[in-house]
């Protein structure tokens, strides 16, 4: 199954109108003590739209992803608001081999991330990572959507959350639109992002992104966190801390090592 890659180039302004991603961080943040520095993990760092926030609160932050252009991006992004490797230190590793042979307050994963990781084996490797990178009673941070019923029961989706979004730096208009192909035997969905773009003459191209992405239930993350002897101490639906039902779009998890 294909993992998910980003095209580096596209990726901050690709997501930068995404509602929730103008929330999620501060809902994190909102769990830290604001008067106290602490270690953050930040597992698949990708460009660190995350890590670079949590770090500039004050925190000491460590993004991990196995994208080197990610990576190379993030490293620029840090360098340009004025952090230092002491703030947020960048590491090009894989997530399920990782050993740092260090211990965080913190371990997170946002933005779906988890997902991307389609088998129970991957999954047992991230939790392991986590545990392994976890200070006693540390806290550990899951941020995933929950799934749409509909949109499994269907199948095959097609032309989903079309997007248009502004490259500066290629001086490009993007329409992204995602095709999604529901696998509900073995969990995953098989999502194709076309890309389509005119250049200066007015001839389109084409690009596309065919990745594999999981899913998984809330009962069914508690199974995997617990077995790896965590627990999970808040599970919310949303990012303003709503209470998680059957109709919530996310399952965000607070979980804590035991």
């Amino acid at each position: 199954m294909a993992s998910y890659r980003a095209i580096s180039a596209y990726y901050d302004a690709e997501y930068e109108s995404e509602p929730m991603l103008q929330l999620d961080v501060p809902m994190f943040l909102a769990h830290l003590p604001k008067r106290k520095r602490l270690d953050v993990l930040e597992l698949a760092t990708g460009t660190a739209r995350a890590a670079i926030p949590i770090a500039q609160a004050g925190h000491r932050v460590v993004g991990v992803d196995y994208d080197r252009a990610m990576i190379s991006r993030a490293t620029q992004k840090r360098d340009m608001v004025g952090l230092t490797e002491k703030d947020l230190e960048l590491h090009v590793a894989d997530v399920l081999k990782l050993d740092l042979g260090r211990r965080f307050d913190w371990v997170c994963i946002f933005f779906n991330t988890l997902f991307n990781f389609t088998t129970l084996e991957q999954l047992d490797k991230v939790m392991s990572t986590i545990v392994r990178h976890l200070k006693p009673g540390g806290g550990v941070w899951i941020d995933v959507f929950q799934p749409n019923l509909k949109l499994m029961a269907e199948g095959e989706s097609h032309d989903v959350s079309p997007t248009l979004f502004y490259v500066p730096e290629l001086n490009r208009s993007v329409m992204r639109r995602a095709h999604i192909i529901q696998n509900p035997v073995d969990q995953t969905q098989r999502i194709t992002f076309d890309y389509t773009w005119l250049d200066t003459h007015g001839q389109e191209h084409r690009d596309a992104k065919t990745f594999t992405l999981t899913f998984m239930f809330p009962r069914e993350l508690r199974l995997l966190v617990e077995r790896h002897n965590m627990r999970i101490h808040k599970m919310y639906g949303d990012h303003q801390h709503g209470k998680l039902t059957s109709d919530s779009p996310r399952i965000i998890a607070w979980c804590k090592h035991v």
